[in-house]
């Protein structure tokens, strides 16, 4: 069950024959429209959330899950997937995003610190900026709004390091500012590398700060990968995760099918 491309759940449906191509179809589209309900019933009951839990999340992930917009998107354009890591146990790592008729505007945030306070402070960061967004700012006024609202909350005692994007849908344009630490990968055809971007002050840091945006063009077929510091600093057996491991997951991920949330 699917909807927009946001995996939900799986529908089995018992039958004592085979299935023709129609009755397929069928079951599609109904496997769409269950989906289409079962994600405007999930807001109004806690049973579909429990059901899909194994463990109990920490409070500081229990906000960052409610903070989402969703966890995949698709349509004729493009195609999106986010997730949360550690799922049960994440601090202060989010991901926003909303779809307009000639846009895509994507976020993706790290507040400093862990539990409860680095959740707290992600929290404030993505709602200045959904705030600032609504209210019709562009990329370096967000920024800007952002870091203020979080200046004035923390005095520079805390930050978030934000990458904030929009990409306009007609010529894949992409404007980003980068303030901060989540890692931008294109990967195109075989080849994967860094989006080279100027480094800006976190959000937060100092009272007034102008961002700039940059830009880049994406051509049909581009897959651009987001992580956060997390990632990086993580450790594994032979050490660190780093780019370079980073790299070749995007690479040997180049022929698997576009992504769907988990």
């Amino acid at each position: 069950m699917r909807a927009r491309g946001e995996r939900l759940g799986v529908l089995e449906i018992g039958s004592s024959g085979p299935w023709s191509a129609d009755e397929v179809g069928e079951l599609a589209e109904i496997g769409e429209l269950l989906g289409s309900a079962l994600k405007v019933a999930w807001n109004r009951t806690d049973r579909y959330e429990r059901a899909r839990r194994r463990h109990r999340l920490t409070l500081a992930a229990e906000l960052q899950w409610q903070l989402l917009p969703g966890h995949a998107h698709a349509d004729d354009s493009f195609s999106l997937a986010g997730h949360l890591e550690p799922a049960y146990s994440i601090g202060g790592d989010n991901f926003d995003w909303s779809v307009e008729h000639d846009h895509l505007a994507l976020t993706v945030t790290n507040g400093s610190g862990t539990g409860i306070n680095a959740a707290l402070l992600t929290s404030l960061t993505v709602g200045a900026l959904r705030n600032a967004r609504r209210s019709g700012a562009d990329l370096g006024e967000q920024a800007s709004l952002a870091n203020d609202m979080v200046h004035v909350r923390h005095g520079g005692r805390e930050f978030t390091e934000t990458l904030v994007m929009r990409i306009d849908l007609a010529d894949g344009k992409v404007h980003v500012i980068d303030a901060g630490s989540p890692r931008l990968l294109l990967l195109r055809g075989a080849e994967v590398a860094p989006v080279p971007l100027e480094q800006q002050m976190p959000l937060g840091m100092f009272p007034d700060t102008e961002y700039l945006p940059q830009s880049f063009e994406l051509e049909p077929g581009d897959r651009l990968i987001i992580v956060s510091d997390g990632v990086f600093s993580a450790t594994a057996p032979a050490g660190e995760y780093g780019a370079h491991q980073l790299e070749q997951a995007a690479r040997r991920s180049r022929s698997s099918p576009r992504p769907r949330s988990r």
